[in-house]
């Protein structure tokens, strides 16, 4: 080989390791395009929790930098509040209002979803109705309700006109986790109606057709179709509705109070870190809880996505994979018969 050849040869290995330009502008528009939220998320997102974390080692009450106005009690804080029969209560009253939640949510949206998908005059007016209350803000919807709920509001008043004397709507310990997941019912079902229904509308109308050529009841069609096809839909739903429970502050922190919630047997872990945190004027201890709150959620999330999220995201990429063998397959049945009506015509 002459030494010509060679330094051609050499030259085209030499641009063969050379990303082409088509991928070089691709990679800088992916990074160009992703590099703010990229920035957003590190800004709002690792570098608070990285920061609490810190401030968690500390007895710090807010102002300076806590390794020159606290005290570095290390994990003292995270053992504290773990101890405390306060923030344990607050846990269970928690994962009492993620399970009631889910219990009481989940058959009324699948029953309003149902009712919502079928043809009828008024369903407009009825869906906006079911919708509305979770787009209306938390405090005009707690301030609302923590009036009507008094002891002697609205509701005990027009009880008390029948000759039934109300309850402690708010105070009473045995009414008032009840009294709660009323509330969010009432405040988060339309998000969980607007996502079933959505669901069941994706449903092909032929499997419908189907069932009723072959005679199925509306019921039978809704265990045998509806129910299974929605069942992811239904996870995420699960999901997004645990999360949410696990943070829940707003409404209880309002119609409650910071320090009626744990009397009354409501406190969750979000009043529990306000309350000790800020109002005691702990931050360093309130951080602590932050982070720990911040664990457990982390921890059901991972959990939840592994064992149940996947599922549907292995079943799609099997599905696409199946659809896309069956789409080879047809493409070589019908390039097979066109060869053979060639072959044909020309015997």
């Amino acid at each position: 080989m002459s030494s010509t050849s060679k330094d051609a040869v050499t030259l085209r290995a030499k641009r063969s390791k050379k990303p082409s330009d088509g991928k070089m502008r691709r990679n800088v528009e992916i990074f160009v395009l992703s590099a703010p939220a990229i920035l957003l998320f590190v800004c709002f997102v690792i570098l608070p929790i990285v920061l609490g974390a810190y401030y968690g080692f500390y007895q710090w009450k807010g102002y300076g930098l806590p390794s020159k106005t606290g005290k570095f009690v290390g994990l003292q804080n995270y053992i504290t509040a773990l101890k405390d029969p306060a923030f344990q209560a607050a846990i269970l009253h928690t994962f009492e209002v993620v399970i009631g939640s889910l219990v009481i949510q989940a058959p009324l949206a699948i029953l309003f979803a149902l009712l919502l998908n079928q043809k009828f005059k008024g369903r407009g007016l009825i869906r906006t109705l079911i919708f509305v209350p979770y787009v209306v803000s938390e405090v005009i919807v707690g301030t609302g309700w923590s009036l009507l709920l008094q002891k002697k509001g609205a509701i005990n008043e027009i009880l008390a006109n029948f000759g039934i004397n109300g309850p402690d709507w708010l105070a009473d310990p045995k009414i008032a986790i009840w009294t709660l997941l009323l509330l969010i019912s009432w405040k988060y079902v339309g998000f969980a109606v607007i996502l079933m229904l959505a669901g069941m509308q994706s449903i092909p109308d032929e499997l419908y057709e189907a069932a009723k050529v072959d005679g199925a009841s509306f019921w039978q069609m809704q265990k045998s179709i509806t129910l299974p096809l929605l069942a992811p839909t239904l996870r995420i739903w699960v999901f997004l509705s645990m999360i949410g429970s696990l943070q829940l502050f707003d409404l209880v922190y309002i119609v409650w109070g910071k320090y009626v919630s744990t009397t009354a047997g409501v406190s969750t872990m979000a009043t529990y870190m306000v309350r000790e945190g800020r109002g005691a004027g702990n931050y360093g201890y309130g951080s602590a809880v932050a982070l720990i709150i911040f664990v457990i959620s982390l921890i059901i999330a991972l959990v939840y996505q592994k064992f149940v999220l996947n599922r549907d995201l292995d079943g799609a990429v099997t599905e696409q994979k199946e659809a896309e063998k069956r789409a080879r397959k047809r493409a070589k049945e019908v390039q097979h018969r066109e060869v053979a009506a060639l072959a044909s015509e020309v015997k």
